[in-house]
């Protein structure tokens, strides 16, 4: 359950903007990582501290500062303070247990989303908060962890590869965006091998692990769900916000973002179709077997019902009766009952009863 919720009640009761941080402490340290860069010349820093960053405040080049570690609180309340963000945006930021939003504040566009990976050694899926902050001439991104999905980007950024190093701000927040939707599908893929080799298993051999991995996908779709559906509303309406801080030029791009997050949550929903369908097909497996071990358990208890009766009328021992004297009576009482139960086989069977 602490996927889904996390714990705020260290926050109960403060004023609004209060700097606080909400989930758990995934690096030992913050570290914040600069690049500066237009199309002619690109600098790369490693910031100690958030003073170190006001120098690239004002400057006409793109600069993106990327901060890993949300924990150290006074870290990101300078960080907030050089770029003069709100402090409610500078909360929510620290709040890891954000709904995938965009809020456009002017100044700057603020958007948090989640950043998924798939950990094989638990078997499930890993939600990390990661904040995107534009301004008119800079990024800033939050991530609760190290590494990360943006290397490609980086590496795009230094070897000068593609439109970002000749293109501004919005690209690149776009460029992030699109790494980390785009790294939805990778997760998809994983998930969609468990479920089809579940499904095989489903047909041969259903066990109680069976259901156990059908409900365990069950959960991991519901996280997929609550992840994404918020991030597509969020990115179709910045698609028609026209936020002066994005070009029209860059507007098309966001438009493919939004067309791979409908592609991901149309994946999602069936998954969970098919997950859905699966355990009724489980549970109906089950109800099928259990009514073949009764019709089999009935039809003995029906054929050993005649059989009893023989059994109980000469076994009451009375003095006078005829039977108890003959010498056949015994093999003749032993015959009736075999012709009694063939009887009955074959009229089940002719009744498909077996």
């Amino acid at each position: 359950m602490r996927r889904f919720i996390k714990t705020r009640s260290r926050k109960v009761g403060l004023p609004p903007g209060t700097l606080v941080h909400v989930g758990e402490k995934k690096v030992e340290r913050t570290t914040i990582t600069l690049l500066d860069y237009d199309e002619q010349h690109l600098e790369e820093h490693e910031i100690q501290t958030a003073d170190q960053c006001l120098p690239f405040a004002g400057k006409p080049t793109v600069t993106w500062i990327n901060v890993e570690g949300l924990h150290e609180v006074e870290v990101i309340g300078k960080l907030g303070d050089a770029f003069g963000l709100h402090p409610l945006t500078v909360e929510d930021i620290l709040n890891t247990d954000q709904r995938p939003k965009i809020e456009d504040l002017n100044e700057y566009v603020y958007i948090v989303l989640k950043i998924l990976s798939y950990n094989g050694q638990s078997h499930e899926v890993v939600a990390e908060q990661a904040s995107l902050i534009l301004g008119p001439a800079f990024v800033i991104s939050f991530q609760e962890r190290a590494g990360d999905v943006f290397e490609p980007i980086r590496e795009r950024i230094k070897k000068s590869r593609g439109r970002v190093r000749q293109m501004g701000a919005d690209y690149l927040a776009y460029a992030l965006l699109d790494a980390i939707v785009d790294n939805y599908f990778a997760v998809l893929e994983v998930l969609g091998e468990r479920i089809e080799s579940l499904e095989e298993e489903l047909v041969s051999a259903p066990t109680a692990q069976t259901l156990q991995e059908i409900h365990r996908l069950k959960r991991e779709g519901l996280l997929l769900r609550k992840t994404v559906w918020p991030l597509r509303e969020a990115i179709g309406s910045l698609e028609r916000g026209k936020s002066p801080l994005f070009k029209v030029t860059t507007n098309v791009y966001l438009r493919d973002v939004y067309d791979h997050t409908i592609q991901v949550m149309d994946t999602i929903e069936t998954f969970r179709d098919i997950l859905s369908s699966m355990l009724d097909i489980y549970l109906s497996g089950i109800s099928n077997r259990m009514n073949a071990v009764m019709q089999v358990l009935t039809i003995i208890a029906t054929i050993f019902i005649p059989l009893t009766f023989i059994a109980g009328i000469y076994g009451m021992n009375f003095k006078h009766m005829p039977e108890l004297e003959w010498r056949w009576g015994y093999p003749a009482a032993l015959l009736v009952m075999a012709i009694i139960a063939v009887l009955m086989l074959i009229y089940f069977k002719r009744r498909d009863w077996l």
